[in-house]
């Protein structure tokens, strides 16, 4: 007869995210990840499969979190441009803790067909998502209606990863919020 697991998966998960955050799948050992998860070796093997299974479950389920707090930001304020502004000033506040997602992206590129489809179906939902909200400003007024919405989505999409890696790369917050104040400044 199967036992219950006897530690809360989701949980465990989120410390492998934390782990491949900032070691990426080839610099993570297995030992660093029953370590940080609290779980023994079989456990890991029976619950997630291998340390790729386990990988992808991550990067997909940091990716939802991080898509929910995107969308949440977006839909802050009584303007469109109002979420716009906050969503790019949540990306500088938490520029300094590694994104699995950029990680994900330099470490693989698209080179691993599941990585692409999961990046792809959830790249997809925000960019549609800030492109809308983009629309919204446009017909507001706040930001300039040459442009075209989803080229728009795809610049902001581009200086989110940018804000990461200048801030991965030693940048400092002065620099972060001003990257990120040209970022809305181009929309305009």
């Amino acid at each position: 007869m199967a036992r219950n697991k006897e530690f809360d998966v989701e949980g465990a998960l989120d410390a492998a995210i934390g782990v491949f955050r900032l070691h990426g799948y080839a610099g993570t050992s297995a030992s660093m990840l029953i370590i940080a998860m609290g779980i023994g070796r079989q456990s890991l093997y029976d619950t997630f499969g291998d340390k790729w299974q386990l990988y992808c479950a991550a990067v997909r389920r940091y990716s939802e979190l991080e898509c929910a707090a995107h969308f949440t930001a977006l839909n802050r304020g009584p303007r469109a441009i109002d979420g716009i502004r906050t969503m790019m000033e949540r990306i500088v506040i938490e520029a300094r803790q590694p994104c699995l997602g950029v990680s994900s992206l330099s470490e693989f590129g698209n080179a691993n067909p599941e990585l692409v489809s999961l990046r792809e179906g959830i790249g997809n939902r925000l960019r549609k998502a800030i492109s809308n909200k983009i629309q919204e400003a446009q017909v507001q007024g706040d930001i300039a209606s040459r442009l075209d919405a989803g080229h728009a989505a795809g610049f902001l999409i581009a200086n989110i990863a940018g804000i990461r890696l200048s801030a991965r790369g030693g940048a400092g917050d002065a620099e972060l919020r001003a990257l990120g104040h040209l970022a809305i400044s181009a929309l305009r």
